[in-house]
């Protein structure tokens, strides 16, 4: 919801931001789009989890063709454009995260597990994944 909020301790009220309503009415057609999404008591789930697949898919997609656009107009090979949009749409999420946990605590621990938690994540399945997979496909 786009509405002023009141803080609790206080009862200070803050009134929206130009950012928050920019932010709101953009994202009104990523919120139409997924309402169309089956309730998950439908059919035990399953109709809910093919539409939000067929989706997620959609969106993909239309993703790697704009980043095959970009590199080619900012004159990338696909490979660089690919893994750097890759590195960055795995590490943003993460960022913020941290962000918002330092702030929200007084010692910034939560922050620093998630740094080292994502990151340890990353390198291990990075790395190991794919010796896996190599390992596998070379002994068979």
């Amino acid at each position: 919801m786009l509405c002023p909020k009141v803080d609790e301790d206080d009862l200070i009220v803050s009134e929206v931001s130009l950012f928050e309503a920019l932010t709101h009415f953009c994202a009104i057609g990523w919120n139409i789009l997924f309402s169309l999404i089956p309730p998950i008591e439908w059919g035990g789930g399953w109709p809910a989890f093919g539409v939000a697949l067929f989706f997620i898919g959609a969106i993909t997609a239309v993703v790697a063709e704009v980043a095959t656009v970009l590199g080619c107009v900012i004159n990338l090979a696909e490979a660089v454009t690919a893994i750097t949009l890759v590195a960055i749409g795995t590490s943003l999420p993460d960022t913020f995260a941290s962000m918002t946990a330092a702030k929200q605590s007084q010692y910034a621990d939560a922050a620093i597990g998630n740094v080292t938690g994502s990151n340890s994540v990353n390198v291990f399945v990075g790395l190991g994944l794919p010796w896996l997979i190599s390992s596998i496909y070379c002994n068979s």
